[in-house]
């Protein structure tokens, strides 16, 4: 009787799981949804027909974590050309408008962090 072996897909599989599983991910859903809404489409691309998935600037098979200055909304197909490669030379690559993503990225995480801090202010006044 063959033993089964597990498929690269499986192996890769179990080997992400691991790795998220390693890392502190703070990102909330609340966060998600304002991510989703200030953006209101692809990041890179723009595309607003399709679903959104969350996109680590720092890949996670790199070191990067779910969290809110490293998660953007994608869609799937820039989310699967971007794999594993670094933000800046796949925008390079693909010729996209890194310095315009970059100072967008940048101003939404700071409004959403301050909206997050003056919510938790009034709830402590209250």
């Amino acid at each position: 009787m063959a033993v089964r072996r597990p498929t690269r897909a499986q192996r890769y599989a179990r080997r992400r799981k691991r790795r998220i599983a390693s890392r502190v991910h703070d990102l909330t859903e609340a966060q998600w949804t304002a991510l989703k809404s200030a953006w209101g489409h692809c990041a890179y691309c723009g595309a607003s027909d399709t679903a959104l998935q969350k996109d680590c600037l720092l890949p996670i098979a790199n070191g990067g974590r779910y969290t809110l200055a490293n998660v953007v909304p994608s869609c799937r197909s820039c989310n699967a050309s971007k794999c594993n490669s670094e933000v800046t030379a796949w925008m390079r690559r693909k010729k996209l408008d890194e310095r315009g993503f970059l100072i967008r990225q940048v101003e939404i995480v700071r409004f959403i962090a301050a909206e997050a801090a003056s919510t938790a202010d009034d709830s402590c006044v209250s």
